[in-house]
């Protein structure tokens, strides 16, 4: 660790040994949606050492509302693209790894290859998100994945529970019922919200990119979820 300046009130909070520890990581945050971009964000103040980031779509006007690389002046631009150079503006000592690609099911064997310290999956589409989810298990990764953040109003809900304590959550019910047919049935940490969905904001969707559908959403409710992934990924770290 070269300048640590930056991380000063990190360190007078765990210590310089655990800032160490994050220094030594290498996490992966796949998604820079209203949920990855946020969680990159923060594990990349805490002081991560190495990060691959994975998204390959672009911003779109719609994503002003709860998205972080998302401004009226970068529709179209790569997600990916605009938090690696947010990143670096953090720390210009990040080892940073970018894949502009969507998450498709022939992509995550290939992305797994790389001996990850901690994945964080914030991809929004059922079926990537299952593919994912079932080979980072099967490599013994360790791992938390974000729920849906759609349709929920109340941040003060949220908990962070393995997949099968899941509850009122339509998202977290499909990929829990298609894990229990690839006989996994639990060893998922994830972060959902137990709040009543709000099943009047539901939209159809031109299903491109896996997403068939999707719900509404408020500026602080993914970004909350973001939040609560980091940290669980930011503390599991600094204890292993």
């Amino acid at each position: 660790m070269n300048d640590t300046a930056w991380l000063s009130r990190t360190e007078l909070l765990i210590g310089r040994e655990k800032l160490e520890k994050l220094f030594k990581a290498h996490v992966l945050v796949v998604g820079m949606g209203g949920v990855g971009s946020f969680a990159a964000e923060f594990i990349c103040r805490s002081g991560i050492g190495e990060m691959t980031i994975v998204d390959g779509d672009v911003v779109d006007p719609s994503n002003r509302n709860r998205q972080l690389p998302a401004l009226a002046t970068t529709h179209g631009q790569s997600k990916a693209e605009i938090m690696a150079e947010r990143l670096l503006a953090i720390n210009p000592e990040l080892k940073l790894h970018v894949i502009k690609e969507f998450v498709t099911p022939e992509k995550v064997d290939a992305i797994l290859d790389t001996p990850f310290d901690y994945v964080v999956d914030a991809i929004d589409s059922i079926t990537p998100k299952l593919t994912f989810i079932k080979a980072a298990y099967a490599k013994g990764l360790k791992m938390v994945s974000s729920m849906g953040a759609g349709a929920k109003l109340d941040p003060t809900q949220l908990r962070v529970v393995d997949i099968s304590k899941t509850y009122n959550c339509p998202f977290a019910q499909q990929i829990r019922k298609t894990l229990k047919e690839a006989k996994i049935h639990k060893g998922i940490k994830v972060v959902f919200s137990p709040e009543e969905p709000i099943k009047e904001s539901l939209m159809l969707t031109d299903g491109s990119n896996f997403k068939k559908s999707a719900y509404g959403t408020i500026s602080y409710l993914p970004a909350t979820f973001g939040a609560c992934v980091a940290s669980v990924a930011i503390r599991d770290l600094m204890e292993a």
